[in-house]
């Protein structure tokens, strides 16, 4: 499926919408945001994160790389991981992270930007997003349904 997202509003929504159709796995539920540079990953992550109820500013984890924020009680999951693997050149370098104790916990919601940097260390995805840039600069989302 396709969406085109031309506004923050447009984006936001899609976010909320993204967010109600979310369900927990039985270990932590991977959704995985490819794109170039600019493409709109970090400010889905930030609209994902507002849509189930993160009220703290999310800010793109590209340096420190991995960022955790407490869901409202009650929800599917309990934290959104941020991970943000641009720096990385392998999945090896994702052991820091303990991203394999991350994915594990049926808790956690990971957004992971950049996975084809670090595909050989990950299963397979719940949800697979790739963003693009038109020349009007609007986005298309491209995602399974």
């Amino acid at each position: 499926m396709e969406r085109t997202v031309s506004s923050l509003e447009e984006l936001e929504a899609f976010a909320q919408e993204f967010a109600d159709a979310l369900a927990p796995d039985a270990g932590a539920t991977l959704v995985t945001l490819s794109g170039e540079l600019g493409a709109g990953k970090t400010a889905f992550t930030q609209a994902l994160a507002r849509a189930l109820g993160v009220a703290e500013t999310v800010n793109s984890p590209t340096f420190v790389l991995e960022k955790t924020y407490a869901l409202p009680e009650g929800g599917a999951f309990e934290r959104l991981v941020h991970i943000d693997a641009y720096r990385l050149n392998g999945g090896n370098e994702l052991g820091p992270l303990d991203v394999d104790v991350l994915l594990r916990d049926p808790g956690n919601l990971i957004v992971l930007e950049w996975p084809e940097r670090v595909s050989d260390a990950l299963p397979a995805a719940a949800r697979e997003l790739a963003f693009r840039v038109t020349e009007d600069g609007s986005r298309i989302i491209s995602y399974d349904a």
